[in-house]
């Protein structure tokens, strides 16, 4: 590696460039440096094939690295924008977020808007974002909804940023999967003209280092790496699946009307069981391809294992053997609830009921207040 590509960035990650160690971070093949700076386009290998192959690349960086760099925030002047995804509300969570930004003010931006029913109030939902914040311990000075990949207000987003900012950097923060790359993408594109500069995946973890946008009174704002959030979908599910459950368009929620004792599989990803109490109806949030299949809860076990990687799908029948198991988590809910499957939707579902999630082991289930 020369002297000369220490200073050489990706401007897809933010890595050094480096052509030592094609296990590390940063490495492009020395003839690919030279093309990249001749077309002004400098990608290390691994965006490169992310850029032009949708493929991803193993390498070395650790949970460490990431709350290392984020934890730089700590001693910095600026503004904290906290990108969350809507849809994947608690998966966007990054606990802790108070220690990483001491006493910088927090802009809460809840991206991926369009996903949601038109029929829910959008001021309703940001009172629901923010309680929801709250409770994890963060309060914002305000709270705006995008849509990074429609570009819907990205203007009032930056009015807003520009309003609590005064004359400090910015920072942008969140987990992975939560569309940052692609806010930070219409940023550029509304500020500079220049369109998909930062690599985009739904593969955790694409952006590596700090990517540096600077603003025009001097002070920059920066895009720090995606926290890798271990109880996310995105761990257990191949690129192909994730395109299947994670949604694209506008969700159509589906109602069941449930007798105790049935079982509702959400592709062979997932399981909803009512346990006890009335007939009722619940009303489930999943992606639109996502197949539902309601059954007897005594049999369900047996269903599961008949049908998993052919009725049941995602996973495909060739994926079983990688896909982890399903653990049950039960619930006695009190008020009207969602029963959440982290990085995959949730069941909205009436109070005085005993159900139960089955969820991959290493994914997440939980209960929260009912957001529609």
């Amino acid at each position: 590696m020369t002297e000369q590509n220490e200073e050489l960035r990706c401007i897809g990650c933010g890595a050094v460039i480096q052509s030592t160690d094609p296990a590390a971070l940063g490495y492009t093949p020395a003839s690919a440096v030279k093309r990249g700076l001749a077309n002004d386009e400098l990608y290390c290998q691994r965006c490169f094939r992310l850029r032009h192959y949708n493929e991803i690349a193993p390498v070395s960086l650790t949970d460490d690295d990431f709350l290392r760099l984020l934890g730089q925030i700590r001693d910095a002047n600026a503004l904290i924008v906290y990108v969350v995804d809507i849809f994947d509300f608690n998966g966007s969570l990054i606990p802790g977020l108070h220690r990483f930004v001491g006493d910088n003010p927090v802009l809460l931006v809840g991206n991926k808007e369009d996903l949601l029913p038109r029929s829910l109030r959008r001021p309703k939902l940001c009172d629901w974002i923010r309680q929801q914040a709250n409770q994890a311990g963060i309060r914002p000075v305000d709270t705006v909804l995008v849509s990074a990949k429609k570009n819907h207000e990205i203007d009032e987003l930056l009015a807003t940023i520009e309003k609590y900012r005064h004359d400090r950097d910015v920072y942008v923060v969140g987990v992975t999967n939560v569309g940052k790359s692609t806010l930070i993408n219409q940023i550029i594109k509304q500020r500079t003209g220049v369109q998909d500069l930062i690599t985009t995946s739904r593969f955790p973890g694409t952006t590596l280092d700090e990517i540096e946008i600077p603003l025009d009174d001097g002070h920059k704002l920066v895009d720090t790496p995606g926290i890798i959030h271990p109880h996310q979908m995105a761990h257990v599910l191949s690129a192909k699946d994730l395109k299947i459950v994670a949604p694209q368009k506008e969700i159509k929620p589906r109602t069941y009307q449930l007798d105790p004792g049935q079982t509702v599989f959400i592709g062979g990803v997932a399981r909803f069981d009512f346990e006890t109490g009335p007939h009722s109806g619940f009303v489930t949030y999943f992606d639109n391809n996502l197949t539902l299949h309601r059954t007897k809860l005594s049999n369900a076990d047996s269903f599961y294992e008949k049908y998993r990687g052919g009725l049941l799908t995602p996973p495909t029948a060739e994926e079983l053997n990688d896909f982890p198991p399903l653990v049950r988590e039960e619930f006695h809910v009190n008020e009207k609830s969602d029963v959440v499957f982290e990085g995959l939707g949730w069941v909205t579902v009436p109070a005085g009921v005993t159900v139960a999630a089955w969820v991959p082991k290493g994914v997440a289930a939980l209960v929260r207040k009912a957001m529609i």
